[in-house]
């Protein structure tokens, strides 16, 4: 369920804890293959499903950075700032790809605020940390610290 909040002030008071769950995101291999094709990423173990059977992980798994680029999806469908014009991200901090993810899997992100310090002119910049899971699984596919600043 998407979290509603008011003002960035009301966001602020939530820094050291969990706010917020996103939806479940499915990647497809037609995800992966246009993300490839974006990217001029084409490694078969995300690109070719027959040879990837035999390969590391038994199957194709997503680029990293797919997973990665999914963040804004999950911030969108988690949490919502009504008395924001707009927010643009900052940048990240301590990216890890902790565990692979299979063409197939279901993710979401878990929404940790751990700092959030008011930017002129009218704005905040919120730095989270975001846990991304793959549904089934005990260990987290993705850790980062994601920075976005927002402007009331």
């Amino acid at each position: 369920m998407k979290k509603t909040f008011e003002t960035l002030a009301e966001v602020a008071e939530h820094v050291g804890q969990d706010v917020a769950v996103s939806d479940w995101i499915t990647i497809t291999q037609d995800q992966v293959n246009q993300f490839a094709h974006a990217t001029h990423d084409h490694q078969w173990i995300h690109t070719d499903p027959e040879r990837a059977k035999h390969g590391p992980f038994g199957a194709p798994i997503a680029h990293g950075f797919l997973t990665l680029s999914l963040l804004p999806c999950m911030f969108e469908s988690a949490f919502e700032i009504q008395q924001v014009r707009m927010g643009v991200n900052y940048g990240l901090n301590k990216v890890r790809f902790t565990a692979p993810v299979p063409v197939g899997s279901r993710l979401r992100g878990h929404m940790h605020l751990l700092a959030c310090e008011p930017i002129q002119p009218e704005g905040v910049q919120m730095t989270w940390r975001v846990s991304v899971e793959r549904e089934g699984s005990d260990k987290p596919v993705c850790v980062a610290e994601s920075m976005v600043r927002q402007y009331a």
